[in-house]
C-alpha cells in the first residue's frame, strides 16, 4: 500500500464553507468560501489528493438528514470540478457528542476511514487543515501534519492556543493562504 505524500484532508464547516453555531441544515445554508473552492482546485491541479473529514452531528440531533448532507456534498463536488479539481473522498460522522462513536473528531476514525478508502499505508505525510482544536487533535492522533486556518472558528481556536498551546500547528488566514504556502514549499 502506498504512502500518500501529497494528501490534504480538510475539515468542512469553517474551512471550505461558512460555519454556523446553528448548524448548516440545508443546501441554501451551505455557503462555500470562493477562495477555498479555488484553493482545492489549485491543490488538485498541482497533484495533491484532497479529501474531507467532517463532524455532522446535526444528523443525530435531527436538524437535517443524510440526503440533505448528500446534496451539500454533491454541490461541493460540482464547484470543485468546475475549477479542474476533485474531492477524492468525504468521510463524515453523523453521531452526536454523547454517542461514544470512534469517528467523531477529535477521535481519529474519519481519518482512518480516508486512509482505508484510499488504500494508504500511513497518513504521516498528509496534511490536515482545520479550524478547531478537535481537527488538529484528530490529525495528530494519526500522525498527520496539521495546519490551522483563521476562518470559521479558527480565530477563537488560535486565541485559545496562544493561552494554552495544546497542538503545534502553523496558522494561515484561510485555505487559500495555506495552499499558497504549501505549493511554494513543496515544489
Amino acid at each position: 500500500m502506498p504512502i500518500a505524500p501529497k494528501l490534504v484532508i480538510l475539515d468542512r464547516d469553517g474551512v471550505i464553507n461558512l460555519d454556523s453555531d446553528n448548524y448548516i441544515k440545508s443546501l441554501d445554508e451551505w455557503v462555500p468560501y470562493p477562495q477555498a473552492i479555488a484553493a482545492i482546485g489549485q491543490l488538485c491541479r498541482a497533484g495533491w489528493t484532497v479529501t474531507v473529514a467532517t463532524n455532522q452531528s446535526g444528523i443525530a440531533r435531527g436538524y437535517y438528514d443524510e440526503n440533505t448532507l448528500a446534496e451539500m456534498h454533491e454541490r461541493l463536488h460540482q464547484l470543485v470540478a468546475a475549477t479542474g479539481g476533485a474531492i477524492s473522498a468525504i468521510a463524515y460522522c453523523p453521531h452526536g457528542p454523547d454517542d461514544q462513536c470512534d469517528c467523531r473528531k477529535p477521535k481519529p476514525g474519519l481519518l482512518l476511514e480516508i486512509q482505508q478508502r484510499l488504500g494508504l499505508e500511513s497518513l504521516h505525510e498528509a496534511w490536515l487543515v482545520g479550524d478547531s482544536l478537535r481537527d488538529l487533535q484528530a490529525g495528530n492522533a494519526v500522525g498527520c501534519r496539521v495546519a490551522l486556518v483563521r476562518t470559521g472558528k479558527g480565530l477563537e481556536t488560535e486565541q485559545r492556543q496562544q493561552e494554552e498551546p495544546l497542538v503545534s500547528a502553523p496558522v494561515f488566514d484561510d485555505l487559500a493562504a495555506f495552499t499558497t504556502w504549501l505549493l511554494a514549499t513543496t515544489e
